[in-house]
């Protein structure tokens, strides 16, 4: 810090009276050059910007302690100072050139002995001025460290200059005092990436509508009655082939399914009434079995039951016998008439399915209780009505035989899947064979 002058009034006998230094002009000059932190520039740099090197007071006989260290080669004494920096400095580029930053020599300063009362010239170093702090308050604190007894750059021991380690640093922001503290503000910060600009970011906003136009568009969306209308019958017919697919299934894979399961069970109860005893000859109850019919050459086995009843005995896949009312006929076992039975051609079993590829001479075996009858193809009705009677008659119409005999008729419907018509196969018996006897050659094969 520096001392304080001496007062006017003072006196002239005290320790500062005129005098006691030599002339006022050495004093106030070497007063003028202490270092002062309230008023002196950083190392480097002069309190005033118009201070030149040329004006600094000349050097006196330098110290011992100068004298001893390495002599320093002299630099040619110019002009620091620019307007122009200053100017960049203080308001920013404003399209000016940078402009070159010269070194000025060590300044002398003028110490005074307190013993001997004579001034001594010593060189201060001034450190380099920083690229990037300019302002005296931003570099009060570093004046300070520097200031202080035994800091790098102050020092007084032969090498008056410390050596300063070449450190990298970031180049000097451009532009004013705001945009350097920016800068400051945002190192060590990740930068954020730009915001990708999306359709939306550049799609027109929309432009809110009426309460008229809303309306407008309400009324718009909804659908009209036809449209409504046809969704309805869409609906509708879809539900209905829902359930038509439904029902060509079961008419055509379950019904099979259930009515072959039933036919087969059936046939085995019969097989094993027989085997124990239980049945006898003679009428049988609607709907009972009493017969199995084989069909070798179309792999058919099926039970016979009394009656022609669709749902006790067509549907269950068994094949009825005409045996009510007008409709009577004879039963096998007869010495003389028809054995007319019937059976579906389609669905519920379809026991005869084929019987359209019948051939004459083929086999038709019907087994009972106590003997095999075996009948021989004999022709064949394609197609007649429903109400024809007579192909069922003692001597059927149609069939070719002459007189009476012992006789066998298979009706079922036609075409398939329909039941419009009628096809007729007729049959006459040609073998009669005990059950004690074994099988016919026929279920032999």
């Amino acid at each position: 810090m520096t001392a304080l002058r001496p007062e006017p009034d003072a006196g002239q006998n005290g320790p500062y009276a005129q005098g006691a230094y030599g002339a006022d002009g050495p004093f106030e000059a070497a007063v003028e050059q202490l270092a002062d932190p309230l008023n002196d520039p950083l190392p480097g740099q002069h309190a005033s910007p118009w201070f030149r090197v040329e004006n600094a007071p000349a050097a006196g006989p330098a110290p011992s302690a100068a004298r001893q260290g390495p002599e320093r080669p002299q630099e040619t004494p110019g002009e620091w100072y620019e307007p122009e920096g200053c100017q960049r400095g203080r308001y920013g580029n404003q399209g000016l050139e940078p402009a070159p930053q010269l070194v000025s020599p060590p300044a002398t300063v003028l110490v005074s002995d307190p013993v001997s009362g004579s001034a001594a010239s010593e060189p201060r170093v001034q450190a380099a001025p920083s690229p990037v702090d300019d302002t005296v308050a931003l570099r009060t604190a570093d004046t300070r460290r520097l200031s202080q007894p035994g800091a790098p750059g102050l020092s007084s021991g032969p090498d008056p200059v410390a050596p300063v380690p070449d450190v990298p640093t970031a180049a000097p922001p451009t532009g004013g005092r705001a945009e350097r503290r920016r800068a400051a503000k945002g190192r060590g910060k990740r930068r954020a990436e730009p915001r990708r600009t999306t359709e939306a970011d550049t799609a027109e906003p929309a432009v809110p509508m009426s309460r008229l136009e809303a309306r407008r568009a309400a009324r718009a969306a909804k659908d009209s009655p036809a449209v409504v209308a046809s969704r309805v019958i869409g609906e509708v017919f879809i539900t209905f082939g829902v359930l038509m697919l439904l029902f060509v299934t079961y008419q055509l894979w379950w019904t099979n399914v259930r009515a072959d399961r039933i036919a087969g069970r059936e046939t085995h109860k019969i097989q094993d009434d027989w085997a124990n005893g239980e049945r006898t000859p003679g009428a049988f109850e609607a709907g009972q079995g009493f017969a199995i019919m084989h069909i070798p050459k179309l792999d058919v086995v099926a039970p016979i039951a009394e009656g022609i009843n669709k749902e006790k005995v067509l549907d269950r896949g068994m094949i009825g016998h005409y045996a009510d009312g007008k409709l009577k006929t004879a039963m096998p076992s007869a010495k003389q008439g028809n054995f007319a039975v019937a059976g579906h051609r389609n669905t519920h079993g379809e026991p005869f399915r084929y019987i359209n590829k019948l051939k004459p001479g083929d086999p038709i075996v019907v087994e009972t209780q106590d003997a095999y009858y075996t009948y021989e193809m004999a022709g064949i009705l394609p197609q007649t009505s429903p109400s024809n009677v007579s192909v069922i008659s003692a001597v059927p119409a149609g069939s070719g035989f002459t007189g009476p005999g012992r006789y066998i008729t298979l009706t079922t419907c036609t075409p398939e899947f329909t039941s419009t018509y009628r096809m007729i196969v007729w049959g006459k018996m040609v073998d009669e064979r005990p059950r004690s006897e074994g099988k016919p050659d026929a279920l032999m094969g």
